[in-house]
């Protein structure tokens, strides 16, 4: 069973994901912005990053380029799940490390292709 952090300012698409996150066997664990999920891919060395990119105090663009600069995170995966789909918005996101783009609203079948992808 592998750790999947799940990063979103919004109870309701944590608890989303977590459930998808739950089904494929794998464990959740939650930060509720991206100064968290810092500490929390840290601390928990998940086999998968779910980051949101529009929230509070540091956006998830930002939270992606720092974890893929630290040599501590620089290997874990990061999916940005986000409202900001636009051809500039995944190339951004491309551009700051993330390993993949899925826009909101997503299927549960996404997301459990992403983690079958990136934590097995």
């Amino acid at each position: 069973m592998s750790t999947v952090l799940i990063v979103d300012d919004l109870q309701s698409e944590r608890e989303l994901l977590g459930k998808v996150v739950l089904a494929s066997g794998n464990q959740p664990a939650y930060a509720v912005d991206g100064e968290e999920a810092l500490a929390k891919a840290k601390e928990f060395r998940p086999a998968l990053i779910l980051l949101d990119v529009v929230m509070p105090r540091l956006d998830g663009f930002s939270a992606c380029r720092r974890l893929k600069r630290d040599a501590a995170t620089a290997s874990i995966p990061v999916v940005l799940i986000t409202r900001k789909g636009t051809d500039t918005d995944r190339f951004w996101g491309q551009k700051q490390g993330a390993d993949d783009h899925i826009v909101k609203p997503f299927s549960a079948e996404q997301i459990r292709q992403v983690i079958k992808r990136f934590a097995p």
